[in-house]
């Protein structure tokens, strides 16, 4: 998973997605922010969507998405078109994480509405609905009546590829109101820099969701997206740490950062000390772990996952 806000260049999107296909790796999945996150940093932003449909034609494999769109930034009818469209390009790989969207600072910068919390999440219940009956296959018109929304015999084609849809990703902390939303309409739950006790929990209260609805809890799948510092050696770790560390403009000894990035659900450590906590998180009923990758040394990371860590974790997971 790649902070694409961070100053990621086209050139530099390109070498990320062929060395993510080159070790194998499932997939590639970015946020979708129009500005950095960084406090005081100026750096270039191309639009995720953009980028996600011109990957797909640079690649072959590996699926893409975002984690995630927030509702704000786009009407659903534009975002499934926009869906519709990549999963024509790519083929039948890309997924679709949406979210109630949270930055204001961006929100404010760029003139785009930014309403309260709970209006947000009421948009989002509207959003989700529309989007998944506009990229099913079998629904072939849809009239929706809504608060925020109204649509009247919408008539979405071409139809996506995949069948029924592509994938909707939601996600969050697996409260009451987004368990009950992911447990009608997503296909994948994506859980944030939580450790494997915390991801336990939201996959009992997902489980309790689906047996709400009727549905087989083994339908809706957990992921968790969550950062990742990897060396082959303990002098290699400190080094990605103490690097992170210079990236975002932190102090201290390389130590104390290492508890406090283990302390927020990052994976940090040597090949078997990750693989040991890629099992606590399998058990934990994660099926899927997006590793966010540090924006200085995005290939190099890849590289290393991909030839320590994919095939071992693909083979025993």
């Amino acid at each position: 998973m790649v902070e694409g806000q961070e100053g990621v260049t086209w050139l530099e999107w390109m070498e990320i997605a062929s060395t993510c296909e080159r070790y194998g790796f499932d997939g590639l999945f970015r946020s979708d922010h129009y500005q950095s996150l960084r406090a005081n940093v100026s750096s270039g932003s191309l639009d995720a969507w953009t980028v996600i449909a011109a990957l797909a034609t640079q690649t072959k494999q590996i699926r893409l998405g975002t984690l995630v769109s927030p509702v704000t930034f786009r009407h659903p009818a534009v975002l499934a078109k926009s869906v519709a469209a990549v999963d024509h390009i790519s083929g039948g790989r890309v997924e679709v994480g949406l979210g109630a969207g949270w930055y204001e600072r961006e929100h404010s910068t760029f003139g785009i509405a930014f309403p309260s919390n709970s209006k947000r999440l009421d948009i989002l219940s509207e959003q989700v609905e529309i989007i998944c009956r506009l990229l099913d296959r079998h629904e072939t018109q849809v009239t929706f009546h809504g608060t925020y929304y109204h649509l009247e015999e919408c008539e979405a084609l071409p139809v996506p590829l995949q069948d029924p849809r592509p994938p909707l990703i939601l996600g969050g902390q697996a409260g009451p109101r987004a368990s009950r939303l992911a447990a009608r309409w997503a296909n994948e739950y994506n859980v944030l820099f939580w450790g494997s006790t915390a991801c336990r929990e939201a996959r009992h209260r997902l489980d309790d969701a689906c047996n709400e609805v009727g549905r087989d809890p083994s339908t809706l799948t957990m992921s968790l997206m969550t950062g990742a510092v990897i060396g082959t050696t303990t002098h290699e770790v400190e080094l990605q740490v103490r690097s992170l560390m210079d990236y975002a403009g932190e102090s201290g000894s390389v130590a104390a950062y290492t508890e406090y990035l283990r302390g927020r659900g990052w994976i940090v450590g040597q090949t078997n000390e990750v693989l040991e906590q890629l099992a606590l998180l399998a058990n934990a009923g994660v099926t899927r772990v997006m590793l966010q990758m540090a924006p200085y040394n995005y290939v190099e990371n890849i590289e290393l996952l991909g030839s320590e860590i994919v095939t071992e974790a693909a083979t025993t997971y």
